[in-house]
C-alpha cells in the first residue's frame, strides 16, 4: 500500500531528472536549435520487434502524416496513454495516418516491449531504440511525448501525455490529415 503511494512521485522525479538529462545531452551534443512546430523532423534510427529487426528511420515515414511517440514501458503516463492512441490509430488508419511508437527501454528488454504492446493491443507499430538518442534528436524532456508529423516531413504539433480521445487531439489529427506537403 505505502510503495504504490510512491510509485507516482517517483516517476515524476525519473522524468524530470530525465528531461534534464535530455538538456544537457542536447546542449553537449550540438542537437538543432529549437525541435518544434514549424521545424523538419530530425532523423532518427529505431528498430522493428520482429523476429529479424528492420531499422526504421523518419525518411522511411515521408508523404505520410505520422504521430511519432516517445515512450517506455516503466512510464505510468505512457500506460495511460497507449489505449486512446489506439482508439486514434483505429479511427485514422483508413484515412492513412501512421502511428510509429518509439520505446525507450534499455537493451535486452525486447520481450518486455512485446509484452506491454499485447497486453495493450496495440495494433500500430512499435519500434526499439535501446540507445535512446531519439530522445536528444527529438529534444524529449520527458516520456511520453508526441510529436505529429506532416507528409513533409515537417512537425506540426507536440503533445505530451495526452488523452488522444478528446476532441482537441482529433482536431489536430484532422489538421494533419490536411496538411497537404510534397517530401522534402
Amino acid at each position: 500500500m505505502i510503495a504504490a503511494r510512491w510509485l507516482r512521485p517517483a516517476a515524476v522525479v525519473g522524468a524530470t531528472l530525465a528531461g534534464l538529462y535530455v538538456l544537457f545531452r542536447v546542449a553537449a551534443a550540438g542537437a538543432p536549435a529549437h525541435v518544434a512546430a514549424g521545424s523538419v523532423a530530425p532523423a532518427f534510427s529505431a528498430v522493428t520487434l520482429g523476429a529479424s529487426p528492420v531499422t526504421r528511420t523518419i525518411a522511411d515515414y515521408r508523404g505520410t502524416p505520422v504521430l511519432l511517440n516517445v515512450w517506455a514501458t516503466w512510464c505510468d503516463p505512457c500506460r495511460e496513454e497507449m489505449p486512446s492512441m489506439q482508439l486514434l490509430y483505429d479511427s485514422y488508419k483508413g484515412r492513412g495516418l501512421k502511428v510509429v511508437a518509439v520505446s525507450i527501454d534499455d537493451a535486452g528488454n525486447e520481450p518486455l516491449i512485446r509484452e506491454f504492446a499485447a497486453e495493450h493491443h496495440l495494433t500500430f507499430e512499435i519500434l526499439h531504440n535501446p540507445k535512446a538518442d531519439i530522445m536528444t534528436q527529438y529534444q524529449v524532456i520527458g516520456v511520453p511525448q508526441s510529436f505529429l508529423i506532416s507528409r513533409s516531413g515537417e512537425i506540426v504539433g507536440t503533445r505530451y501525455s495526452a488523452d488522444w480521445s478528446t476532441s482537441e487531439s482529433r482536431e489536430m489529427i484532422e489538421r494533419l490529415l490536411l496538411t497537404a506537403g510534397v517530401p522534402k
